[in-house]
């Protein structure tokens, strides 16, 4: 491991964590840490690397610093490769670092990575008939929030006002989402239920709201990634689960952040990821 590695970094500047500082810190730190970077790729400005690419450059580290839906995105391009994917702290929340890395920052995850204290590992990941999921899922109503956020980050003001203004009405009347077989679940359902892959299980939890005043402060705290701590039910842990809007509507869907057109059922099970990720949180 103390041997340099050829490194393809990919980053999102619209990211939010991503500045000029934080992407100079991380390219001194690869640099001190003895790690070869043999391309660099600006996403989404530049398409992210294919196999192929990555493979002719004789890359065995893909190091993404850049939020969760643009991991994902990037990890979706390299099925089959034989390298292993570093994500970095470069987004808001940051879930797929925090789970593989804790808090540490990108600099002392590729120091960590040039001591030689980190793992090869297959995390679990959510599967669907969308996507492969590598934080997870969030359906119903609640996901209108992702306009408002799209409309945040263009600077739209007109548009952030209109979008939120319909967001806090969506949310409280938006076509809710159930578990069916779970019995802990609410029968009237859910302004949002998240699925999260865990080792032993993706773990599900409905959040719902009593007031306009409550879907307005859930809105706000979706769009700082933060919403998970409010409050909810626990939904228990499964190998699969099913979700389901009553009245046969479509459900709202993101997976990783990124929006699907969500169908009236929806089912997701629990899987192991088909590339390789270095994690290390732990590490022997």
């Amino acid at each position: 491991m103390n041997k340099a590695r050829r490194v393809w970094l990919v980053f999102n500047e619209a990211s939010g964590s991503n500045n000029d500082v934080a992407l100079t810190e991380l390219r001194e730190a690869l640099e001190v840490a003895g790690l070869e970077v043999v391309r660099e790729t600006c996403f989404p400005t530049t398409t992210s690397p294919t196999r192929s690419e990555l493979e002719g450059a004789q890359t065995d580290t893909l190091a993404v610093f850049a939020g969760d839906g643009t991991i994902s995105s990037v990890v979706s391009k390299v099925a089959g490769w034989g390298g292993a994917v570093l994500p970095l702290p470069g987004g808001t929340m940051n879930m797929l670092s925090r789970r593989l890395h804790g808090d540490a920052s990108g600099p002392e995850i590729i120091a960590r990575f040039s001591y030689g204290i980190v793992d090869r590992v297959r995390p679990t990941v959510l599967i669907s008939r969308h996507a492969v999921g590598l934080t997870g899922a969030l359906a119903g109503p609640g996901t209108v929030w992702n306009d408002v956020r799209e409309a945040m980050r263009e600077l739209n003001l007109k548009e952030l006002v209109t979008s939120a203004t319909e967001a806090i009405a969506w949310s409280a009347n938006g076509p809710r989402v159930i578990c069916p077989g779970v019995e802990s679940g609410r029968e009237e359902g859910y302004a949002a239920i998240t699925l999260t892959p865990q080792d032993d299980g993706i773990e599900g939890s409905g959040y719902y709201a009593a007031t306009i005043g409550d879907y307005a402060r859930h809105g706000v705290a979706l769009l700082q990634h933060d919403f998970r701590n409010g409050p909810h039910d626990p939904l228990g842990r499964h190998a699969q689960i099913r979700l389901a809007c009553p009245n046969g509507e479509p459900m709202g869907l993101l997976i990783d952040g990124e929006p699907f057109d969500g169908g009236a059922v929806e089912d997701f099970r629990l899987g192991k990821s088909e590339i390789d990720f270095w994690m290390t949180a732990d590490a022997r």
